[in-house]
């Protein structure tokens, strides 16, 4: 559980300074549109902590929280990334948002501690493949820049 703390703190940091970056110079509703997304964050992952405890609450199941908290998360930032991939028209984002909340919500049928290298190899497999492709873009988008002004 201190690992996942640690990993969310991490990616939250990281994703508002990415966020803050992007927003620079855009348009009104576009800057509408990522604080937006940006609120998605906290709603859901408020929505997950009642849910988890709720659920486990309810049935009493204290034992389920170590299986939900990391395959609901996953599921949770799949499907925000899911959402700014499509309203950034952002093919990566939404490839990657739909790879984790697959593989965060299969993961379930594994159990422990199957579930935590199903997440770590294939979650994490899928952030390396999406950093590659995204430098990738970026360089691609750089040259042409370069070599068509204006």
């Amino acid at each position: 559980m201190m690992l996942l703390g640690t990993g969310l703190a991490v990616g939250t940091v990281y994703a508002t300074v990415a966020a803050t970056r992007a927003q620079r110079g855009v348009s009104e509703s576009d800057a509408l549109s990522g604080k937006l997304l940006g609120a998605s964050w906290v709603s859901a992952f408020t929505a997950l902590f009642l849910a988890i405890t709720g659920l486990a609450y309810t049935l009493d199941m204290p034992d389920l929280q170590p299986m939900l908290w990391p395959t609901g998360s996953g599921l949770i930032v799949g499907l925000i990334y899911v959402s700014e991939g499509a309203a950034r028209r952002n093919l990566l984002h939404y490839g990657l948002g739909t790879w984790l909340a697959l593989i965060s919500t299969a993961a379930l049928f594994l159990g422990t501690p199957g579930l935590f290298w199903v997440l770590a190899i294939a979650g994490g497999g899928g952030y390396a493949v999406a950093t590659v492709l995204e430098r990738r873009r970026l360089t691609a988008r750089a040259k042409h820049a370069l070599t068509h002004p204006g």
